[in-house]
């Protein structure tokens, strides 16, 4: 089953409900993101990207995974 950018963004807006969420790719199974979340201050880029890959496990997980690769990009937004 393929996915699409405005599924992939509902998924990650469920675990992040206030983040600036950018989804791009139209093959179906490649895409990018841009998550950008309070949640993120403090950690590592490491452990951002962790969070984000968590909400998503059950669209990568396996050689059938309907997700085949995220390029992700995160970070805290910048302080007021």
């Amino acid at each position: 089953m393929a996915l699409d950018a405005r599924k992939i963004e509902t998924l990650i807006r469920d675990r992040f409900p206030d983040a600036e969420i950018e989804v791009q790719g139209d093959d179906g199974r490649h895409f990018s993101a841009l998550v950008v979340d309070a949640s993120f201050r403090g950690m590592n880029r490491v452990q951002q990207q962790r969070a984000v890959y968590a909400a998503l496990k059950d669209q990568m997980e396996g050689a059938g995974g309907a997700l085949h690769a995220l390029a992700l990009t995160t970070r805290a937004p910048d302080p007021d």
